[in-house]
């Protein structure tokens, strides 16, 4: 897992989704699920604006945890998940495959549980960054660990709205302003009502 400090660009990017389950969000404690949801689905929603292949996969569906969120699932609609048995994502030859096929080097990494199959996948994996505020674990404390953990092997912390305002590096990119802008409107709480509140008052309709 190498250190890179250069800022990321959408096209060495790949978007994997682990586990954004109903059935493992119960035992999330580190944050408001509700909180955790909105920030994964504001993720899913980036990676669409910026053209991120994204991979998804979810495990014991059948079971216990369920299909993918609704919210997540329709963010993303034309990705089908990858059913697998380990928690390792990475472990899976058919997960495994398909972000290899997507041939990005810098994997961003969303999902449940922060200490179990994040950081197994993210341990595993190549040049990683793990997007902490879209990741949950069953505990702040525990959460904090494994991300501590991960730190100091060599993955980068960082956050959907860092992910979202790095990729174009400011707002003049007209090809994916108006994507970019809506995904902080609908998710970006109060900074998302500032930037609607701005357009109203300096261009008002």
């Amino acid at each position: 897992m190498p250190f890179n400090s250069s800022l990321m660009r959408p096209e060495e990017c790949a978007l994997v989704l682990a586990d954004l389950q109903a059935g493992l969000a119960f035992g999330v404690g580190s944050e408001d699920r509700q909180v955790l949801l909105n920030n994964a689905v504001a993720l899913t929603r980036t990676a669409r604006v910026f053209g991120i292949p994204i991979v998804a996969s979810t495990s014991a569906s059948k079971v216990y945890s369920g299909p993918m969120m609704p919210a997540v699932q329709a963010a993303v609609s034309e990705v089908v998940p990858i059913e697998r048995r380990s928690m390792n994502f990475w472990e899976d030859d058919h997960v495994r495959g398909a972000i290899m096929a997507a041939g990005r080097q810098r994997l961003l990494i969303s999902g449940l549980l922060t200490e179990a199959c994040i950081t197994f996948g993210a341990l595993s994996a190549f040049e990683v960054f793990v997007v902490a505020d879209a990741c949950g674990g069953t505990s702040p404390t525990s959460h904090d660990l494994a991300v501590r953990r991960l730190e100091a092997a060599g993955a980068t912390m960082t956050s959907w709205i860092q992910v979202l305002l790095e990729f174009p590096r400011d707002w003049t990119r007209k090809q994916t302003y108006d994507g970019a802008r809506a995904v902080v409107e609908s998710n970006g709480g109060g900074y998302g009502i500032g930037l609607g509140y701005s357009r109203d008052m300096i261009h008002p309709p």
